[in-house]
């Protein structure tokens, strides 16, 4: 279940990955985010900001140029940033 869609099709890094930290850190532990980008370099970025966060990288979706991040808050993200 996503409980957040952060669309960002349209930005470059690195507003895509600024904004996906801010999200998190703002979320709750457990939360879902889905993030919606179209910027390919968001493919290394996001998982690589996940694995310094100590979040967890559900999976990854392309589709037609779009790239969906969908991501478990399951650490307290505002603490280890």
């Amino acid at each position: 279940m996503v409980i957040k869609t952060i669309n960002l099709v349209g930005f470059l890094c690195p507003i895509p990955v600024h904004e996906t930290r801010r999200a998190l850190e703002n979320s709750d532990i457990g939360d879902i985010l889905e993030v919606i980008c179209d910027d390919p370099e968001t493919v290394h970025d996001i998982p690589a900001l996940c694995d310094r966060m100590g979040i967890e990288l559900i999976r990854i979706e392309e589709s037609s140029g779009e790239y969906k991040f969908v991501i478990n808050n399951q650490s307290d993200a505002r603490i280890q940033s």
